[in-house]
């Protein structure tokens, strides 16, 4: 992993859903960059955002939802800098699918089901000229099923989307997010299928994949134990704002807003003697309506009048450990 060489910077990120019921404020003003070669991953409850943030990275917001302002700076691998969101639709295709790939948390709805698992494998290669023909896409898509240990490849790519199992179908969603060696390889939940051996299996496949050079991973689970095994850097995300991001230990060892540390004592951990998992009291709020100042102050146990009246920032706390918590405003007493 560098540090000091981006592969994508998200700035001051806005996102917004145009309903009948009201405008629904997704995504508020979210900043991050994405390093190459590390595995960067997104945490929070189903609902907060992330999915959102993983969709606007190649300008694929579904309607109603619109990118309302920000930026999102892609390095390309000759030096340029490109602004995602000014691209034109040909301009993007080349990046869709060849430079950035997706791995959706559905894998039925990724696949169509009129047509055989290694067609459309195979299509993408043959669409980003990866290979010459379908083919040798065929001959390639047994390789990778292989890859993400489904059992008898070379049958498994004649087969229609119906005939495999949940877990397989997510496993060929995989094997075709990977098929054009992307420099970004964002997975949205890629293995929420899948039985406990299996994820494991391919999780460790995904970080060699890292590893060995082929590939930079945005990962987003609500999986803490995922997230241990997996991760670089962590960013925390409640209510369409990152409100923690730091490296993997520190989020684990020394968690410093109260979302994150209330996230941890949810979760069973085998090496406490804690008797009893403590939940985080509330829901997360109606962003057609979100509240005011901080969007975390109505479930904080810390809440302070300031958190009601004034949003925090994202700050660097200490090295590489950015909080957006008046606990950790030199200005405001805790």
């Amino acid at each position: 992993m560098n540090l000091e060489k981006p592969l994508i910077e998200v700035r001051d990120l806005y996102v917004n859903f145009y309903t009948y019921a009201g405008v629904v404020k997704a995504i508020n003003g979210v900043t991050f960059t994405i390093h190459e070669g590390e595995k960067f991953c997104m945490v929070g409850e189903t609902g907060c955002g992330k999915t959102v943030i993983s969709r606007a990275l190649t300008n694929i917001v579904p309607p109603p939802g619109r990118i309302a302002k920000g930026e999102i700076i892609y390095h390309r691998s000759n030096g340029e800098a490109v602004n995602i969101l000014k691209l034109s639709n040909d301009e993007l295709r080349k990046i869709r699918g060849k430079e950035i790939s997706y791995i959706i948390q559905d894998p039925s709805s990724a696949l169509d089901p009129l047509y055989q698992v290694g067609f459309q494998i195979g299509e993408t290669m043959v669409d980003h000229g990866t290979v010459k023909d379908m083919k040798e896409a065929f001959s390639k898509a047994v390789k990778l099923l292989k890859n993400v240990l489904i059992p008898d490849p070379h049958k498994r790519v004649k087969n229609y989307p119906h005939e495999l199992s949940g877990g397989q179908k997510q496993r060929a969603v995989i094997s075709m997010g990977m098929s054009n060696v992307p420099r970004l390889l964002i997975a949205d939940e890629p293995t929420s299928n899948l039985d406990v051996t299996v994820q494991a299996q391919l999780l460790e496949l995904l970080k060699r994949l890292v590893e060995e050079g082929q590939l930079t991973l945005f990962l987003i689970t609500h999986d803490m134990g995922v997230i241990a095994e997996m991760c670089d850097r962590v960013a925390v995300l409640y209510a369409g704002n990152i409100v923690e991001l730091a490296p993997v230990d520190e989020i684990f060892k020394n968690p410093k807003h109260p979302y994150t540390i209330g996230l941890l004592k949810a979760v069973p951990n085998p090496q406490s003697n804690i008797e009893r998992l403590e939940p985080i009291p509330g829901t997360i709020p109606n962003l057609i309506n979100p509240p005011s100042g901080c969007r975390f102050h109505p479930r904080c146990p810390y809440v302070k009048d300031i958190c009601r009246e004034r949003e925090p920032k994202l700050k660097e706390i200490t090295h590489n450990h950015y909080v957006a918590c008046w606990l950790y405003d030199r200005g405001v007493r805790a």
